[in-house]
C-alpha cells in the first residue's frame, strides 16, 4: 500500500531574496542541511529504483510530460540523482547552491518546462522520498524537503523568467559543413541563425532531429563570427545515443538546435595575462583551438604552447590546421604525443610530451579531454610540482551544470553521448 505523503508549511526566506542564506540562517540552515543529507544517503542508496520510482510516478501523475524526455531513460535516471545530490549537499552554500539552481532554471527553458510543471515534480520528488525512506518519513521531514524544494523551484522559475527577457530558450543551426575526419571523428560547422554569442572554453547543449530530446554538451572549436559559424568535434561514443547520429547519419542541411553558452573553467579570464600550455586530448581539442584563436584575434602575444595528444597519428585529425597556424603566429607552438605510436618519437601522454618538452611554472595550463586523461594528467603535473591552481580543467563529478532533465558530461570527448 502506498505510504502518504505528509508535507508542511515551507519557512523561511525565498532564495531569489535572499541567495547567501540559502533556505534561512544559523541553526535553520543547519537543522535543514543535515535532515535532507541524512534522508538523501538513505535514498541514494536505491540507485536506479529511486529515479525509476521517481519517473514512474512523475509520468503517473502526469502522462504528457513524458514527451518532453527522451526515449530511453537510461542516462536519464543517472543525471537525476546526481543533480539532487549536488542541490543536497550545498543546501547550506547560499552562493553556491543559488547560482547551481539560477543555472538549472535557465538551462530547462530548452526542454519547454514552463512554471505549471514543477508542482508535479515536487509531488514526484516526495513520493520517491516516501517510498525509499518507510517509516523514517515522517511529517516533519517531509516539511524540510517541501520547504527545500519550494525554495529551489522558485529560483529555477525565476531565473528562467529573466533569461526569456534576454534571449531565446534555442537557436536553429544548419549544418553547411560534415567531414568525417577519421573512422569515428568528424568536424561539422553549422550556421546559426540569430544572434547566438559564447566565449572560447565554453560549451553548447546540443540536439538533432535524428535523437528528439537528446541533448549533449559540446564546445565550439572557434569564437563567434560574423558569419554565425560554429564548428564541433565529435568523436561517435560507441553505445551512444547523440554523438554516432551525428558522426554518421547527419548531412548538410540538417538542422540542429544549440542552447545558450555555459561553463568558465576553461575560459581565459580577462585582462593581460601568463603564458600557456594547453593539453589537449582527442577532440578534447576543440575548446583549446577556440583559445588560440580568441589570443589571436585580440592580437594577444603571450606564448601559447599546444600538445594535442592521440593514440596514433591518425587521430590527430586537425594537427596540420594547428601547424599552419603555427606558422602565421610565432607565439605560438604545436607538439603531439602519441602513447601508442612511434611515429612521432617515443610513445608518450601529453603529460609526459610537457615533462619531455619543458618546465611550466610560470604557465597557466589548460587540460581538456576525456575524464581519464584529465584525471591521469593532473595527477602526472602535480607529482612534477605544479600547483593545482596553475591547472584548469572541466568537472566531471556531475556535480556542476546538471540539469534535471539532460545532462551529460559537459566535454567533447568522453562518454556523455
Amino acid at each position: 500500500m502506498e505510504r502518504s505523503i505528509a508535507t508542511g508549511d515551507s519557512a523561511g526566506p525565498s532564495l531569489a531574496e535572499r541567495p547567501e542564506q540559502a533556505a534561512g540562517s544559523g541553526d535553520d540552515v543547519t537543522e535543514l542541511a543535515t535532515a535532507l543529507r541524512r534522508s538523501w544517503a538513505e535514498v541514494e542508496k536505491l540507485g536506479d529504483h529511486a529515479a525509476a520510482y521517481f519517473y514512474a510516478t512523475l509520468f503517473t501523475l502526469d502522462p504528457s510530460l513524458r514527451e518532453m524526455f527522451p526515449a530511453a531513460m537510461g542516462g536519464q535516471r543517472d543525471r537525476l540523482l546526481a543533480a539532487l545530490g549536488h542541490i543536497v549537499s550545498h543546501v547550506d552554500d547560499g552562493a553556491a547552491l543559488t547560482s547551481f539552481v539560477k543555472q538549472l532554471g535557465r538551462d530547462h527553458r530548452r526542454f519547454d518546462v514552463a512554471p505549471e510543471h514543477y508542482p508535479v515534480v515536487g509531488q514526484a520528488l516526495l513520493h520517491t522520498l516516501a517510498h525509499g525512506l518507510g517509516p523514517a518519513w515522517t511529517p516533519e521531514l517531509a516539511a524540510k524537503w517541501t520547504t527545500a524544494y519550494e525554495l529551489v523551484s522558485g529560483v529555477m522559475i525565476e531565473a528562467a523568467a529573466e533569461s526569456a527577457k534576454r534571449e531565446p530558450a534555442r537557436w536553429d543551426a544548419e549544418i553547411v559543413s560534415h567531414e568525417r575526419r577519421t573512422g569515428d571523428i568528424a568536424v561539422v560547422t553549422a550556421r546559426i541563425a540569430g544572434d547566438l554569442r559564447w566565449r572560447a572554453g565554453q560549451s553548447l547543449a546540443v540536439e538533432s532531429h535524428l535523437r528528439p530530446r537528446v541533448w549533449r554538451y559540446l564546445s565550439p572549436a572557434n569564437t563567434p563570427n560574423r558569419d554565425g559559424l560554429v564548428e564541433f568535434h565529435i568523436r561517435a561514443v560507441p553505445g551512444g545515443q547523440l554523438s554516432p547520429a551525428l558522426v554518421y547519419q547527419a548531412q548538410v542541411g540538417d538542422v540542429l538546435r544549440l542552447s545558450a553558452p555555459i561553463g568558465d573553467q576553461l575560459t581565459l579570464p580577462n585582462g593581460p595575462g601568463p603564458d600557456l600550455l594547453l593539453l589537449a586530448g582527442g577532440t578534447g581539442l576543440a575548446p583549446l583551438k577556440a583559445i588560440v584563436q580568441q589570443l589571436a584575434e585580440y592580437r594577444d602575444e603571450r606564448r601559447v604552447t599546444l600538445i594535442a595528444g592521440a593514440a596514433y597519428r591518425f587521430e590527430l585529425y586537425d594537427l596540420d590546421a594547428l601547424w599552419g597556424f603555427a606558422q602565421q603566429h610565432k607565439q605560438f607552438n604545436v607538439l603531439a604525443a602519441l602513447s601508442a605510436d612511434p611515429s612521432l618519437g617515443a610513445p608518450s601522454t601529453v603529460g609526459e610530451a610537457a615533462a619531455r618538452n619543458g618546465r611550466w611554472h610560470d604557465r597557466l595550463i589548460y587540460v581538456c579531454g576525456s575524464p581519464a586523461m584529465v584525471t591521469g594528467t593532473r595527477q602526472a603535473l602535480a607529482s612534477q610540482g605544479y600547483a593545482p591552481e596553475q591547472v584548469r580543467t572541466e568537472n566531471y563529478d556531475g556535480s556542476t551544470y546538471a540539469p534535471l532533465q539532460a545532462r551529460g558530461a559537459i566535454r567533447n570527448e568522453g562518454d556523455w553521448a
